[in-house]
């Protein structure tokens, strides 16, 4: 293609029977209609030849430049992480919350006494399933709360041993909940002041626990405490009590 020209295609005009103009004649016309017929020419072949040069880099069956260039970004490389499937937690086996908290001597009488279903067979304790102790089974923590307000009155952990759940913390007071996060045991324990309503506690103590030769040991704890301003005014009006200890 690089070879035409505008020039080199109007020559050809003189080949094909009609006599080229002599010298002086007025060819004005001519040769400007020579030239648009080149550039038309010249336009025509230049399409062509891209539109043959896209046809064979899109063909499924050629190596067009679709083959070509630097290697997908998803193929992820590998990484030093284990994978999901590698750090799957403990194995996890529901059990009988209720049955153990009964028989287990470390609950106090007046705990299992309180123990009763909040409507049906629905009682009012929450479980969780966990890694805490290391021994390969999920431990267990339990929350047990008050029907009416869900106020936490005892929390538990279980820990398998010799094929049997074992009790190895324990804590009953007024407004306990525990949770696991990360392998650490976080107990929260509302903060009541003398006439603090059971909805607005003074504050809070946040305690992580961490296991470390045979029991729980306190990590660190951080404390809150709660603004008595309740939506721009000071907390009025009969209100529950802070539960009694056991």
């Amino acid at each position: 293609m690089r070879g035409l020209s505008g020039s080199s295609l109007s020559g050809t005009r003189g080949t094909g029977g009609t006599p080229a103009p002599g010298p002086g004649s007025d060819n004005t016309g001519s040769s400007a209609s020579g030239r648009a017929a080149g550039r038309a020419a010249v336009a025509g072949l230049a399409a062509a030849g891209v539109l043959g040069l896209l046809t064979a880099a899109c063909s499924t069956g050629g190596t067009g430049t679709r083959d070509e260039g630097a290697a997908p970004t998803d193929q992820a490389a590998p990484s030093g992480r284990p994978s999901a499937a590698a750090s799957a937690a403990s194995p996890f086996r529901r059990v009988d919350v209720i049955a153990l908290l009964k028989g287990d001597p470390k609950v106090g009488e007046q705990v299992k006494r309180d123990l009763k279903p909040c409507a049906a067979d629905a009682y009012p304790v929450d479980t969780s399933y966990g890694n805490l102790t290391g021994t390969g089974v999920a431990d267990v923590v339990v929350n047990v709360m008050t029907c009416g307000d869900a106020v936490g009155v005892g929390t538990y952990v279980y820990r398998m041993r010799d094929k049997a759940y074992e009790n190895v913390f324990a804590l009953e007071e007024p407004a306990v909940y525990s949770e696991i996060d990360r392998g650490d045991l976080v107990v929260t324990k509302q903060v009541y002041a003398k006439g603090d309503p059971i909805a607005y506690p003074s504050g809070e103590d946040v305690i992580t626990y961490r296991w470390s030769s045979d029991r729980f040991t306190e990590h660190y704890m951080v404390h809150n405490e709660y603004s008595k301003a309740v939506e721009g005014g000071d907390i009025t009006g009969p209100a529950p009590t802070a539960p009694s200890e056991n």
